[in-house]
């Protein structure tokens, strides 16, 4: 009985987790930071300009995750450190969204340095995150536990947004009859909230990220008799090694790797550019800002009913069906025209985002060894960060070389299909299978926690 209280509590504090990060996705990634950044931060700039440096800037903070991730990874599993590395990941995280505060008119190489700093915390921590999963959910149970994540996240993200959305749009009427003597216009007064807002997601964060750091136990480490003796760094290249050395053995999940980076190009960069795009376009704060929130709680009870799709149709299918909704999705973004085009966008968008990204991660954790969970997670999250590198970057230059972003958006259909038409190649059944005998072969080399 105890057993089983202790296990939903893990499940229901590692959900939080979402629920703690995904305030920086919404406030700082898609919705609050994008606009701040084009009409106060790089105001001084043409607007496609600020654009792609927006682009550019999101590049280079995933590309510094992609690197340092596989080491991390190998290393968090063989130091049983996984809790630790999130938690040096979400207060650089953590910190570099505090630092937004400090962002004025025409800080936009200072922005840009904050936002990498924050994005490499956010990113960071993810990949340890995520590699708990396996450890906090049974296989049976996973699919749902991983949807359950994402809506935590819509939920949460989405109900600070609304605050900080309060705060933007109705702290500068408000203020100046509560506080009569407050010297400021309302302009300068949209400024400050906007800058408040940034603090209050680092705020959330760290608060919300306590139930994981007391509920969810670190997993046990692992060591190999060849590794008795190793420093963390040695063991962290050796098992890198190892790993690539193997890599054939895992055809199916490195198919499905692939795959997924091509698919997830598309869906991170409608992520990432979204709310710059209707900028771009001329739609202003309310349209953006407001269609955003909107995908938030629409998208709660979807992420959800992926999860049960799942279970009625199977993993892989519910994502193909996501993925179709998404090219679908592209094409209309080439003809966005007015803001109820874009609203009509968002909702397609919140009826797939948190499914197809939910079923990723739980069907690539059914086919990834449990004690080498952090490790395979972080080349999991090489292929999002490699896949958020791309788009973006793709989506900047397209901008850059035909003066606004429309045929951006189009070029994102190749993504989606390419995605789509490997992903129906891969056998999950053959990779699941491989992956519980090299999880027993693991074991049978080291039966005894390490010390």
């Amino acid at each position: 009985m105890e057993e089983a209280q202790q296990h939903r509590r893990a499940i229901w504090a590692w959900t939080m987790y979402d629920w703690a990060n995904s305030a920086f996705a919404t406030t700082i990634m898609a919705a609050v930071l994008p606009v701040y950044y084009a009409s106060v931060a790089a105001a001084d700039l043409p607007p496609n300009e600020a654009t792609s440096n927006w682009a550019f800037t999101t590049t280079i903070a995933l590309v510094l995750v992609a690197v340092l991730g596989p080491i991390l990874g190998a290393m968090a599993d063989f130091s049983g450190a996984k809790k630790r590395f999130l938690t040096t990941f979400a207060l650089m995280g953590i910190l570099g969204t505090a630092l937004l505060y400090f962002v004025q008119r025409g800080d936009w190489i200072m922005a840009s340095l904050f936002y990498i700093l924050g994005s490499i915390g956010f990113s960071g921590a993810n990949v340890f995150y995520d590699s708990l999963l396996p450890h906090v959910a049974t296989p049976d149970e996973i699919d749902q536990v991983s949807s359950r994540g994402y809506a935590m996240g819509y939920a949460g993200g989405g109900i600070l947004l609304a605050i900080n959305m309060a705060m933007i749009l109705f702290g500068p009427k408000v203020l100046p009859s509560l506080l009569p003597g407050l010297a400021l216009d309302q302009a300068t007064l949209t400024t400050v909230m906007t800058r408040l807002a940034f603090v209050t997601v680092a705020v959330w964060w760290f608060s919300f990220t306590i139930p994981l750091w007391r509920f969810v136990p670190e997993p046990p480490r692992r060591i190999l008799s060849n590794e008795t003796g190793f420093n963390p760094i040695k063991a962290s290249f050796t098992r890198l090694a190892s790993t690539f050395r193997n890599i054939r053995q895992y055809g199916e999940l490195m198919k499905f790797i692939v795959a997924f980076w091509l698919y997830n190009n598309g869906i991170g960069t409608i992520i990432y550019m979204a709310t710059i795009y209707g900028t771009e376009l001329g739609f202003g704060i309310e349209t953006t800002v407001g269609t955003l929130l909107m995908v938030q709680f629409v998208a709660i009870p979807f992420a959800i009913l992926f999860g049960w799709l799942a279970k009625k149709m199977g993993t892989k299918p519910a994502i193909l069906l996501s993925l179709a909704i998404y090219t679908a999705i592209a094409i209309g973004g080439y003809f966005l025209r007015t803001p109820l085009h874009f609203f009509l966008l968002g909702f397609a968008v919140a009826t797939v985002q948190g499914g197809s990204q939910a079923l990723s991660r739980s069907l690539f954790g059914r086919m990834v060894p449990k004690s080498q969970s952090a490790e395979f997670y972080s080349f999991f999250g090489v292929s999002e960060k490699i896949a958020g590198t791309v788009g973006p970057l793709v989506f900047g230059i397209v901008s850059r070389l035909m003066g606004g972003s429309r045929f951006s958006i189009i070029s994102l259909i190749i993504f989606f299909v390419l995605g789509m038409l490997l992903l129906t190649r891969v056998n999950e059944h053959e990779g699941i299978r491989v992956a519980e005998a090299e999880e027993q072969t693991f074991l049978a080399q080291a039966p005894v926690p390490g010390a």
